[in-house]
């Protein structure tokens, strides 16, 4: 059974493009799913569907930015590979500005067709990755006290004990508790653990530098 990681999405008006395209994708060991319009994709696909789209920017519908735009628009994070029988540098560099992992034009060579979709492929590894990793570190980080953050956010911001004690106006040995209480609920054996945790769980990111 093909691994649903490993879908691709074709999406293109053209009949023989879907065939074809689907044909040569399921020889070289991919799952495929194939639609007519933008329309079909969007009430298909949700927030769970895994794999990446072959999109193909003009449609009679949908064009493929529109749709491009109406994914991210629902928080659907498909790696997309554009497709263009009309293929030039200013499409090419809209598709790629707007998120596009790759920009191939009609006809394209199957080599490049399959490491565009390994490529796709690879940054929807990492993306899943990443969600997993930041839903983690928000569940650890219910757990502080709300002192324990206020530590954590100096550190953080890179602060040495004795500045986040004087920030807080508490001692520091207080300070030095609450911060091995953290790093004890966070499992963290560093300084390093602490912060690729709280990175992940999106803290520090508009902070400033001490």
């Amino acid at each position: 059974m093909t691994d649903k990681n490993r879908t691709v999405h074709i999406v293109d008006d053209d009949e023989a493009i879907r065939q074809s395209v689907g044909f040569l994708l399921r020889k070289a060991g991919y799952a495929v799913e194939t639609y007519p319009a933008g329309t079909h994709f969007l009430k298909a696909v949700t927030r769970e569907t895994r794999g990446c789209v072959l999109l193909d920017v003009r449609m009679p519908d949908l064009d493929g930015f529109e749709v491009q735009s109406r994914l991210a628009q629902t928080g659907i994070a498909l790696p997309v590979i554009m497709l263009t029988g009309h293929g030039d540098v200013t499409l090419a560099v809209r598709a790629i500005k707007a998120g596009a992992i790759e920009f191939l034009e009609k006809p394209f060579e199957r080599s490049a067709l399959l490491a565009a979709i390994e490529s796709a492929l690879a940054h929807a590894t990492r993306s899943d990755r990443e969600h997993l990793a930041a839903a983690d570190a928000i569940v650890r980080l219910a757990a502080l006290t709300p002192r324990e953050r206020d530590v954590l956010d100096g550190m953080v911001l890179g602060r040495p004990n004795k500045l986040i004690a004087y920030d807080l106006d508490i001692a520091t040995r207080t300070v030095e508790v609450h911060r091995a209480n953290l790093m004890e609920k966070l499992a963290a054996r560093s300084l390093s653990d602490v912060l690729r945790i709280a990175f992940a769980a999106g803290l520090g990111e508009t902070a400033e530098p001490a």
